[in-house]
């Protein structure tokens, strides 16, 4: 049987710069900006704070290039959920560049001035912070619809009608 892949990318993080935000022939917004996370742990060996920073290029088109030019700048931060995808461009002497870009399915702003965080604790439910984008479709930039986000991240999943007795179950795994 034929398996697809999944390309599903999730990050949060500072905002490095400035968004860029450009407006493609057909008027829709496009915003590019670059989103650092870090890891820190402690060194075994020396007992010291390390510290490791990663940049990530992120893309964003239509409402959601809109709200991150208008309500982001550096420093914010953001959660993001999208794709990973490399494209190819050639300089002019001829030299191929790749370079792989997150296209955002989904920002929403973390630490807004309405002291919105992301995520709420399982169960509660939190109106949506000014201008926090929880859905949106966007095209790509050939033009193809891309499939609309899933349900709004503050909706809870519908319970089941009837919730399973695992009292009697082996606990041995069939492998």
């Amino acid at each position: 049987m034929a398996t697809r892949g999944v390309n599903r990318v999730t990050i949060m993080g500072h905002l490095g710069n400035e968004p860029d935000v450009r407006y493609m022939p057909n008027g829709d917004p496009v915003a590019n900006f670059s989103i650092a996370t870090s890891e820190v742990w402690t060194d075994k060996a020396t007992k010291e704070k390390r510290e490791h920073t990663d940049w990530h290029r992120i893309v964003a088109f239509r409402r959601f290039a809109e709200i991150v030019g208008q309500f982001c700048h550096k420093g914010t931060k953001l959660y993001i959920e999208g794709r990973l995808q490399t494209r190819k461009w050639t300089d002019q002497n001829g030299i191929d560049h790749y370079v792989t870009e997150v296209i955002a399915n989904n920002v929403q702003l973390v630490d807004s001035k309405q002291g919105s965080s992301y995520p709420p604790p399982q169960g509660e439910k939190r109106p949506p912070a000014q201008g926090n984008a929880a859905t949106a479709a966007g095209t790509n930039p050939q033009g193809s619809k891309q499939t609309p986000p899933g349900p709004d991240m503050d909706e809870e999943p519908p319970l089941p009608s009837e919730i399973p007795n695992y009292d009697g179950m082996d606990d041995d795994i069939p492998f």
